[in-house]
């Protein structure tokens, strides 16, 4: 994901934003082995390789319905991208165009608002939506509809505790992206797999 990130910033940049956010929503999908381990410990089993796997096959249905609503709110998030990008320059972007430093002038100061707005908002209704319902529909085999109100409930009941979850989440993912290769998500990506199963059982409680 990284390595695609780099390739549409090269010569896209305008998409740069749709791609960061697919890979934002992809993320819980594919730690899903990882949930499945980390229940499987839980539980006092032995760990196992080729179901967790194939831990997604016996809740396709509500994972399918899910990630239908996360894709929707990629492209929307994708074209509110664009369409603040259009707001704010006058001409389509070229490839080699340095969207770093035309981020960073002070004169493009409404252009990083605008933008920031976007980012925060999409940001935050993924994050609301996706939080603790992939390792629920996994856990509890729950629709899709159940386990997404559970995690809005869970983001408004512990807001503090999750936007501070979303921070560190955020702060080493883009850590390990600034490596070479992006090699550090070998190491951040399964300790944020399995502490996002254990933030999924500390904060649903079954009765």
């Amino acid at each position: 994901m990284a390595l695609v990130l780099d390739g549409v910033f090269q010569f896209e940049p305008e998409y740069t934003m749709m791609g960061i956010s697919v890979c934002l929503l992809l993320g819980p999908f594919v730690a899903m082995g990882l949930y499945d381990l980390s229940r499987r410990r839980e539980q006092g089993l032995a760990p196992d390789f080729m179901g967790s796997l194939t831990s997604w096959k016996p809740h396709l249905r509500s994972m399918g319905m899910l990630v239908g609503v996360l894709l929707v709110l990629a492209l929307l998030w994708g074209r509110a991208s664009l369409v603040v990008t259009a707001l704010f320059f006058n001409t389509i972007l070229p490839s080699d165009f340095d969207v770093m430093e035309a981020a960073w002038n002070a004169n493009n100061w409404e252009f990083l608002i605008a933008y920031a707005v976007v980012i925060v908002a999409f940001a935050a209704l993924a994050f609301s939506l996706s939080a603790v319902s992939i390792p629920m529909i996994l856990d509890r085999d729950t629709d899709a509809i159940t386990a997404a109100i559970t995690s809005m409930d869970v983001m408004g009941q512990n807001t503090g505790a999750m936007l501070a979850w979303a921070f560190w989440i955020a702060l080493m993912v883009g850590a390990s992206v600034l490596l070479p290769m992006a090699v550090g998500l070998v190491v951040v990506g399964p300790l944020l797999g399995h502490a996002s199963w254990h933030a999924y059982r500390d904060s649903v409680r079954w009765l």
